[in-house]
């Protein structure tokens, strides 16, 4: 038989959801980071290309 399921305490989901939000800001962050380096030049960055590109080549 189906039973209730006890309720998330209000830290917990916030917690949660604070976790989840710095792991996003973080992401951005480097994005941003790696974006700029591209754009000036000083990234040694190189994308790793699909296996249909590098085919093609």
């Amino acid at each position: 038989m189906a039973v209730p399921k006890k309720k998330t305490s209000k830290s917990k989901r916030d917690k949660r959801r604070a976790t989840w939000r710095h792991k996003a800001a973080v992401e951005a962050q480097k994005a941003l980071s790696l974006g700029k380096s591209i754009l000036t030049g000083r990234s040694t960055f190189v994308y790793p290309g699909t296996e249909e590109e590098e085919a093609e080549s």
